[in-house]
């Protein structure tokens, strides 16, 4: 009955989006990436732990910064995490029970993806999404003022974000 209800839902009211997040999460998440970056050069990003949910979307309970799993992450002013530092947090999320649903980073105009962001996806899995948020995340940017990329593998990317809060969707009180 349960998947009955969800095409229904579905068939009434579109697709769940495809990842949730609650929307205090999601402010001190881009509060805490805007006070990481470091003047007009540095940026930042988080892995965004969490987990799956019976619709098919994903909930976002969590940012990792990345400098907290690899402490020279962002020493040359790009966002670079060297394998060595991932075991970490795949300890992290076997600890907490939850999983890598997204990643995000900040960027210091637009949030188009760089030629060096499609070339050296965070996570290089298929169906795996890298948000962007611009201006090093000053001013609280939220999805429909965001770059959503889904990478597809072999170099591939989906734009996600013309769809902003249909894809993702910050829940509770403004």
């Amino acid at each position: 009955m349960p998947s009955f209800l969800n095409r229904l839902r579905g068939w009434l009211f579109g697709p769940p989006p495809r990842l949730r997040c609650a929307r205090s999460i999601w402010q001190a998440g881009a509060a805490e990436l805007a006070a990481r970056t470091r003047g007009e050069t540095q940026e930042s990003g988080a892995y965004l732990l969490g987990v799956p949910l019976p619709d098919g979307s994903q909930r976002i309970l969590e940012f990792v910064y990345y400098d907290d799993i690899d402490p020279r992450a962002l020493e040359t002013g790009i966002v670079t995490i060297r394998q060595t530092a991932l075991p970490k947090l795949w300890a992290l999320c076997r600890e907490r029970g939850f999983g890598v649903v997204a990643d995000v980073h900040v960027h210091p105009g637009g949030y188009g993806q760089s030629r060096s962001d499609r070339d050296n996806p965070v996570m290089p899995r298929a169906g795996h999404i890298a948000m962007i948020l611009p201006n090093f995340a000053r001013g609280a940017p939220v999805p429909g003022e965001i770059g959503i990329y889904e990478f597809g593998g072999a170099g591939v990317w989906s734009d996600h974000s013309a769809q902003g809060p249909r894809f993702v969707k910050l829940e509770g009180r403004t």
